[in-house]
Order: structure tokens, then C-alpha cells, then sequence
């Protein structure tokens, strides 16, 4: 498997798993939580695939980054969250640094 096609897989895992979380109130819903269990099984999975290949800074610098404008992204949907100009400047900055970090002459893929 191609590690970013690994590693994407995981992203969408984590995003829809923490998405559960808040759905599943405490673990107290059965769905929502086999899906917490089996989405931050699934992203762990293909995560440590993508370590095979990725460097650990990279893999983790897209990950987090991506997760955080991810999720951001869901809560604003499906939540209702507000996310003001400074919120959206920063994650803008977060895909900035991510973009830079895989750019750099530094990085090995």
C-alpha cells in the first residue's frame, strides 16, 4: 500500500473517531463508542504502516496538522461550532508549517 494513501486512511480514521467521541456522551452510547474503538483502531494501524516508509516528523506533522483542520472542519458541520478569523487564520498557518516542514531539503521521505 502507498504510504500516503496509508496514511490518509488513518487521518480520516482519527477525524471520524474523535468525531464519535463527542457523539458517544462518556461511553454511555454503544454505537458511537465501537465506532471511537474501532476508528482510533484502524488510525493507529495505517499510522504505524505509514512508519514503515515516512519519516516519524513528517508522518506526525501531517497527521496532526491535517487532523486539526479536520476535525475543526467536522465541528463547524455537523456541531455547530464557530470558527472566528483568528481560528481559520491559524489553521491556515498549521497547513503552512505542514507544507514547509515536507518541503524542506532537511526532510527525507
Amino acid at each position: 500500500m502507498h504510504p500516503y494513501l496509508a496514511l490518509g486512511i488513518a487521518i480520516v480514521s482519527e477525524v471520524i473517531a474523535t468525531s464519535a467521541l463527542r457523539a458517544s456522551d462518556g461511553f454511555s452510547r454503544l454505537w458511537p463508542s465501537v465506532a471511537v474503538v474501532v476508528g482510533y483502531g484502524l488510525a493507529f494501524y495505517f499510522l504505524s504502516v505509514t512508519l514503515r516508509t515516512i519519516p516519524v516528523g513528517i508522518t506526525y506533522a501531517i497527521w496532526s496538522g491535517l487532523g486539526i483542520v479536520l476535525i475543526s472542519a467536522v465541528a463547524w458541520v455537523l456541531f455547530g461550532q464557530k470558527l472566528d478569523l483568528t481560528a481559520i487564520i491559524g489553521m491556515g498557518l498549521i497547513i503552512a508549517g505542514v507544507l514547509v516542514l515536507n518541503l524542506s531539503k532537511s526532510s527525507v521521505h
